[in-house]
């Protein structure tokens, strides 16, 4: 919610207590223009006591609205540009460890692919590396974007190098013509729903991170060009 729109409610607000104070002190008439037989003005004391209900009320009104236009403020925030690239700088640090395939290993990742790449035949050539999975992290269905399901590791004459994250979560009715359950990171979308790339694997949407190989093709790509099988 933008300034001005705080500053039309709040307008809004002080238009309606204007009326109702005009209201309260002006005596009810008959439609002759006198004083209706057997209708008196209320006393003072309840006019305020009315009026005090009423401004308190106005209160917790404007109380919610200034929660709910923080709250609006932050979602804005987190996905503008500096507020992805914050994100994306902690899952970094939260994952940096992980450059050792060994720290990866007793955090319970398990390797579960071949290196994967394609050739360039009719699209741009790329490549994934070896998949390391958190059995536990992509069964609970949970997203967590400081704990990936899934690491990226690429070949190299030293051994292997952490190049990227994976998240992942199953499809929850197993129906690739339908999307309701759809995950999104980053001010993202996950890619899917898909089947599964292995005997076992379900039905389910996915998104590459490529925090530590720079993409030619993007952050989020699927396939990353600058990724080779041949180390």
């Amino acid at each position: 919610m933008r300034p001005r729109h705080l500053i039309m409610i709040f307008a809004v607000l002080g238009l309606a207590l204007a009326v109702t104070l005009s209201a309260a002190a002006t005596p009810e008439r008959s439609p002759s223009g006198t004083f209706a037989p057997g209708i008196t003005a209320q006393s003072p004391a309840k006019q305020i006591t009315r009026l005090k209900r009423q401004v308190a009320a106005l209160k917790r009104q404007v109380a919610r609205l200034t929660t709910a236009n923080k709250q609006l403020r932050a979602q804005v925030d987190a996905l503008s540009p500096q507020g992805i690239a914050a994100q994306l700088a902690q899952v970094k640090t939260a994952n940096d460890r992980y450059s050792s395939v060994d720290a990866a290993k007793a955090d319970g990742y398990v390797p579960a692919s071949p290196c994967e790449s394609r050739p360039g035949t009719g699209f741009p050539a790329g490549g994934m590396g070896f998949h390391h999975i958190n059995p536990a992290a992509a069964g609970d269905q949970v997203i967590n974007a400081l704990k990936p399901e899934l690491l990226l590791y690429a070949p190299t004459p030293s051994g292997l190098e952490l190049i990227g994250v994976e998240y992942f979560k199953a499809d929850a009715d197993q129906n690739l013509s339908t999307d309701a359950d759809r995950p999104t990171l980053f001010g993202r979308a996950f890619d899917g729903p898909m089947l599964g790339h292995a005997p076992g694997m379900p039905i389910h949407y996915d998104l590459h991170v490529w925090l530590y190989k720079p993409n030619p093709s993007g952050m989020f790509a699927v396939w990353n060009p600058a990724v080779s099988c041949t180390p």
